[in-house]
């Protein structure tokens, strides 16, 4: 069987990229994957699979022609927040599938949010036509339940994501800080400055050294280099393509300070203290379903000395999720593998 995998990949996200790494982990032996790629050479490179650029039509047409199922890898492909093309898109693609005779599985979605009527249209047709879909949140299930499709609710698949070691981590001095902020509006040169102002403040309290990981760099780069300015001495910028470093990358990590979905979902993986920046429903949702500690951007303090105080009180006292807590977890992620070898 062949089946056609659809996200945001090749992009440059890391978030994006481990959940199509976890999704190659968990398809069935049988199946073999043909991924719809921004970089179609890189994506080819890094997971070993066939590959399509996602923006050419006649490619996309024709591996369509060529499979047997179609699957929405993961994330939130179907909201018209960051663009009203989203949905069209995702949605138009899913549609054709259909009409074309695919299997398809919408597979570990987060819906919305969807503003606009005509998206909220689009939505509920494409997953009503769906044979399975999963989904990562609970507001996702029940929005999904209140339009009639079926659907299975299950933590996000990077919960289980196996991981690789990072060369040269474990040469970089420790204990090691984790930080991985993103572009947004409310991230304002204020907001910026007074968050590398309190990480200077908490480094020279822990002895601790930074990690300044950019999960999608083209964005978050220059973010990186921002705070890496706040501390040239005790910290590095630290640059990894590969959604399996990323996830390994957090064995080595004490505390994990971020605004990135994935970045949290990582290092709560690993046992790590976690402290979100929340500039997204799915983050807060996150924040309220594990506890985590955090601040929704918005809500930022003002003061970077009351902020380090609370981040260096997280690290002193704070605890990461237990081996119960993740075992379980782990066992509910797996969940979106069960559906994926009913299904196909």
């Amino acid at each position: 069987m062949r089946a056609v995998l659809c996200g945001y990949y090749g992009k440059g996200n890391g978030g994006d990229e481990a959940l199509l790494a976890a999704l190659l982990q968990m398809l069935p032996p049988q199946v073999t994957p043909l991924v719809l790629s921004g970089n179609p050479a890189e994506t080819a490179t890094r997971f070993g699979v066939e590959v399509c650029d996602r923006m050419n039509a006649a490619q996309v047409l024709q591996a369509l022609r060529r499979s047997d199922a179609f699957i929405w890898g993961g994330g939130s492909l179907m909201q018209d927040a960051t663009s009203a093309v989203n949905p069209w898109y995702y949605g138009g693609l899913m549609l054709t599938a259909q009409r074309m005779g695919l299997k398809t599985i919408a597979w570990a979605q987060g819906v919305g949010p969807l503003h606009r009527a005509a998206s909220r249209w689009l939505a509920r047709q494409a997953f009503v036509g769906c044979q399975g879909v999963s989904v990562r949140d609970r507001p996702s299930a029940e929005l999904l339940t209140a339009w009639g499709v079926p659907v299975t609710l299950a933590p996000d698949p990077v919960w289980a994501l196996q991981g690789r070691p990072v060369p040269g981590l474990w040469d970089l001095p420790a204990p090691r800080v984790a930080v991985a902020l993103r572009p947004h509006a409310a991230l304002t040169e204020a907001r910026l400055h007074t968050l590398g102002r309190a990480l200077a403040m908490f480094q020279q309290a822990t002895q601790t050294h930074v990690l300044l990981v950019p999960f999608q760099p083209v964005q978050d780069g220059a973010i990186a280099q921002t705070l890496h300015s706040h501390l040239p001495d005790h910290s590095t910028v630290l640059t990894l393509t590969d959604p399996l470093q990323l996830a390994g990358l957090f064995q080595g990590v004490e505390l994990a300070i971020a605004m990135r979905l994935h970045g949290l979902i990582m290092a709560a993986a690993h046992q790590c203290r976690c402290f979100a920046i929340s500039y997204d429903p799915k983050v807060s949702r996150l924040m309220d379903e594990y506890q985590l500690p955090g601040w929704e951007l918005d809500h930022l303090p003002d003061d970077a000395a009351a902020i380090s105080r609370t981040w260096i009180d997280l690290y002193a006292n704070g605890d990461g999720l237990s081996t119960d807590q993740l075992a379980a977890i782990g066992d509910r992620a797996a969940i979106h593998r069960d559906l994926l070898a009913q299904l196909l």
